[in-house]
């Protein structure tokens, strides 16, 4: 028994943080449905790398769903999402604002076929303000949101993070909001509509640089990958690469200058304000002992005396690591077209009596749509029709037209 056996969600969303936000519900025991146009979800043709014709973008938020390709533009494909809103627990989406209102797939209509529906909407910028017809890609809200003002090295110009981290951050809040909806439902017995932007996420999870700007009217700035307000904390070279320290109290610090044969470093900056202040000089002492020895030799030296450190890995050695084959970061599911599939496991799988677990591999395109037109009560004679009419697709290796 997983904690969400039994919630049916009919997801209209594409990219990443939708389909992100409507996996983890998956994991816990969603049944999901994902409504795809014809030619498939933008990222199944985002790559390389593909396998088999599969984008690895696109299988990396896709598992748990099964596919229906569904033509919206076309009035009877309307009718087949207004049929399915009817009996589904919660809708997610990530059209444009306003864009579902023209084919009457609008919050305000499906909640009056189905009262107790949670519509949850992500866009760029939200369903209100100057910006809410504008499309939202991470790239853009990145720049938007100030994150890339202080990223990078300081001499260096903007960077945005290495992954899609606002559309990550995203489809997580969007997954905590459902919950917290579909909680409330409980008492109230509605649903509700959920109306969550990229723009407000990101600017949320600026945490305490965000929080700094607002009580000093000081924008920070570029520090690469030092702290604004801890020293030392960021990576240093080694003689073969690069180690992270983290050393977040006086005291660890004193521990590590008495290793690094630099006892002067303590006297002069026993406290993290001075170090801070003294941020160039500090740094620079620490990186000229550091490169003295390989990475192992000071990671183990520090490990043995309590000193936050750590590697810094590429993925081959983060997904080699001994932790992440003990904790089984890893799900392997069985694809139709690629066989063994590994995926990223989603890490509410540690749940003592209801864990997190993966059902179905990211379907292929319009794998089970004739499945799930049969099972949702249309006859055998409608679902034919709107094959041969072009609304539905199938797909060679699901259950084909």
């Amino acid at each position: 028994m997983r904690p969400l056996e039994g919630l049916r969600v009919l997801d209209l969303s594409r990219i990443l943080a939708g389909p992100l936000c409507t996996m983890i519900l998956a994991d816990l025991g969603a049944e999901v449905l994902k409504v795809e146009p014809p030619w498939g979800d933008e990222t199944r043709g985002w790559g390389p790398p593909f396998l088999e014709g599969e984008s690895a973008y696109f299988l990396s938020v896709n598992r748990g769903k099964r596919s229906l390709a569904l033509d919206l533009k076309r009035p009877e494909g309307q009718r087949v999402v207004r049929w399915l809103a009817e009996r589904a627990d919660v809708l997610v989406e990530n059209f444009k604002t306003g864009d579902l209102a023209r084919y009457g797939l609008d919050y305000e209509r499906l909640r009056a076929l189905n009262p107790k529906l949670v519509y949850l909407s992500i866009t760029g910028f939200g369903q209100t303000g100057p910006r809410a017809k504008e499309p939202g890609y991470d790239a853009a809200l990145q720049g938007y949101t100030g994150i890339m003002s202080v990223t990078g090295d300081p001499e260096g110009p903007p960077m945005k993070v290495g992954v899609a981290w606002i559309d990550v951050m995203t489809g997580m809040m969007g997954a905590l909001a459902v919950l917290a909806a579909l909680w409330e439902r409980e008492r109230s017995g509605l649903g509700q509509r959920i109306d969550l932007a990229l723009f407000d996420v990101g600017l949320f999870a600026l945490a305490n640089l965000g929080e700094s700007y607002l009580l000093t009217g000081r924008p920070p700035k570029r520090l690469g990958n030092a702290h604004p307000q801890i020293v030392p904390y960021g990576a240093f070279p080694a003689a073969d690469g690069f180690l992270v320290l983290a050393v977040g109290n006086d005291e660890q610090f004193r521990k590590l200058c008495h290793l690094l044969g630099l006892p002067q470093l303590w006297e002069r900056f026993p406290q993290n304000a001075r170090r801070v202040e003294a941020r160039e000089g500090v740094e620079g002492a620490l990186s000229q002992v550091l490169r003295t020895h390989p990475r192992a030799y000071w990671l183990e030296l520090f490990r043995k005396e309590g000193i936050p450190a750590a590697p810094v890995n590429d993925l081959a050695e983060a997904f080699q690591d001994p932790q992440a084959r003990e904790r089984g970061a890893v799900w392997t599911l069985a694809h139709p077209l690629l066989g063994a599939l590994p995926t990223l496991a989603n890490p509410l799988r540690f749940l003592s009596r209801t864990p997190a677990k993966p059902t179905l591999p990211p379907p292929l395109l319009g794998q089970h749509s004739r499945e799930v037109l049969l099972e949702a009560g249309f006859s055998e004679e409608e679902v034919e029709g709107l094959f041969r009419e072009g609304v539905v697709k199938g797909t060679a290796g699901g259950d084909g037209v």
